[in-house]
């Protein structure tokens, strides 16, 4: 079985593999990882050399147009993770509430001003984390900006904070942990104080958010277990044996772990 990833170097897939794997060996199968690179090109090359010699296929967030995706799910078995599809069977990671629950966080903190850090913009979720923060953002009456895209890497982190400052606001939600550590990193750099100047709020919990200075507030999720599942969605596909598991989506749950990197309005403060 065939486990394609966008970057094989971003801890938030390390579970996904992990899961995957096991489920994959008990159930007498070898995994075979591909990384991507965060392009859909070599995403669809790599699904068109291995269409032979895999079994079948999991591809984690999808760079894939749906009109791509729609066509290679109809000629072989497949899995996707975190990118829904009017055909192929889906393991939804649900950051959308996720996404509301930061924005209460942030709205209880007395926060009025909040910014979106946007990720790739070929990534599903970004779109679906995007849209979800603008329309419970309008509900709320907040003034919302959105910066980038950035590639969601430590290393885009600078340019993501100096952009964030710009626009004035208190508090930001960023797409990913990578990107919200490189963040900190360039606030400090800056003698920007975080919470007290700005709030950060990440996603993911990748291991580490929780060591870096201040620990990251991020949205959290069962991700080895979306990799499990994964499997049995795609088993059922190939053998009758599991096919009392056949599924077209399936849901993990998320939640907000609040840590240092999040706190009262500068303005509330001052006040």
């Amino acid at each position: 079985m065939a486990v394609l990833v966008p970057d094989i170097t971003n801890p938030f897939y390390f579970d996904i593999i992990r899961g995957t794997q096991n489920q994959l060996k008990a159930a007498g199968y070898t995994q075979l990882l591909v990384d991507t690179e965060e392009s859909a090109e070599m995403e669809l090359d790599a699904l068109q050399k291995m269409r032979k010699s895999a079994d079948g296929f999991i591809l984690a967030a999808s760079r894939l147009s749906d009109e791509q995706l729609d066509n290679v799910s109809g000629s072989q078995p497949l899995v996707t993770i975190n990118r829904a599809s009017a055909n192929a069977p889906t393991v939804v990671i649900d950051t959308p509430s996720a996404m509301i629950q930061a924005l209460e966080h942030l709205v209880s903190l007395g926060h009025h001003s909040v910014c979106y850090v946007s990720g790739p913009p070929k990534s599903w979720s970004n779109s679906m984390r995007w849209k979800i923060f603008e329309d419970d953002s309008r509900q709320r009456g907040l003034e919302t900006h959105r910066i980038g895209p950035f590639v969601p890497k430590t290393t885009s982190g600078a340019a993501a904070a100096d952009a964030a400052v710009r626009t004035g606001a208190t508090a930001c939600i960023v797409f990913n942990d990578l990107l919200a550590i490189g963040m900190l990193q360039r606030f400090r750099e800056r003698g920007i104080r975080v919470p007290e100047d700005i709030s950060i709020v990440g996603c993911d919990d990748i291991f580490g958010a929780d060591f870096c200075h201040p620990p990251l507030t991020t949205i959290a999720s069962p991700i080895e277990q979306a990799g499990r599942v994964a499997v049995s969605m795609l088993l059922s596909q190939l053998n009758p044996i599991y096919s009392g598991s056949s599924r077209k989506l399936a849901v993990m749950p998320t939640h907000l772990t609040v840590r240092g990197s999040t706190g009262p309005a500068p303005d509330r403060k001052s006040g």
